[in-house]
């Protein structure tokens, strides 16, 4: 009796073991998105990067208030899929890629940025606290 329930015991320790493992490491490669964001006088500048996606398409989205911009859809081409949008009412920024919004976007010094994929679904959304000068 004192060995079969022995036999048992370690068998549940470790199953345990094992799903407690599984779950974590699934956690380590979840999706991640970081919101970055900064309100100036003249300015608003906005970063949504996304992490640990699957290989696809991918565009983001920033709300702000009332205000709402989308960034168009970029392809990955690799295994390790991370994205940066970028959005700015900053001319140089703008020249160089940044999705344009205006000088006032950010209201309430919060913005909401999503990640979505090419068919619109939500993958991950995240709102952070501008940083304001």
């Amino acid at each position: 009796m004192k060995t079969k329930m022995l036999k048992i015991s370690t068998l549940l320790g470790a199953a345990i073991i094992f799903f407690a493992t599984s779950l974590s490491a699934a956690d380590a490669n979840a999706a991640g998105i970081r919101v970055k964001c900064e309100k100036k006088s003249n300015r608003s500048s906005i970063s949504v990067d996304g992490r640990n996606l699957t290989p696809g398409s991918y565009s983001a989205v920033v709300k702000s208030g009332d205000n709402k911009a989308v960034a168009e859809l970029k392809s990955s081409t690799g295994d390790e899929v991370e994205f940066e949008f970028d959005f700015d009412s900053d001319k140089g920024d703008i020249v160089a890629g940044a999705v344009a919004i205006s000088p006032i976007f950010i209201q309430g010094g919060k913005v909401t940025g999503q990640i979505k994929d090419a068919d619109g679904f939500i993958i991950i959304e995240g709102t952070s606290s501008c940083r304001v000068r």
